[in-house]
């Protein structure tokens, strides 16, 4: 690919995937995400609910995207805590981490770019597209 793939184009192009990019964490070749996939409580306030999810990280090399991700709680202050997910909600919050995955793969096809695991994921917990 002849042009360049800058920090503010793929910003726009991972922001129009959905409420999965997390903007204010990201810097030029480190990007943020997550997903409330599954809220545990209705009965709080909107803004002190707290939800089952995930969140990824994509670290750019030229147009090689490494990914980690790990599975949580994000609490009422609004930090994730690495956290096993009860059994009721896996399948729920693997199913949105795949979706995610299939949708940030083809929109990094778009620029020739490749998304692989990082070292640290392991093979068991490799997303791959279904």
């Amino acid at each position: 690919m002849s042009e360049r793939v800058t920090y503010k184009r793929l910003l726009r192009q991972f922001a129009a995937i959905g409420p999965y990019l997390r903007e204010d964490l990201c810097e030029e070749g480190r990007y943020r995400f997550d997903s409330l996939s599954v809220c545990v409580s209705a009965k709080p306030a909107p803004d002190k609910r707290e939800f089952w999810g995930w969140w990824l990280v994509l670290e750019q090399e030229e147009h090689l995207f490494r990914y980690h991700y790990q599975f949580g709680l994000y609490n009422a202050d609004g930090v994730w805590l690495d956290k096993p997910i009860p059994k009721k909600h896996q399948m729920e919050v693997e199913r949105t981490l795949k979706r995610f995955y299939k949708l940030i793969s083809d929109k990094l096809a778009l620029f020739e770019c490749q998304l692989v695991p990082a070292e640290q994921v392991t093979n068991e917990l490799s997303v791959t597209a279904a």
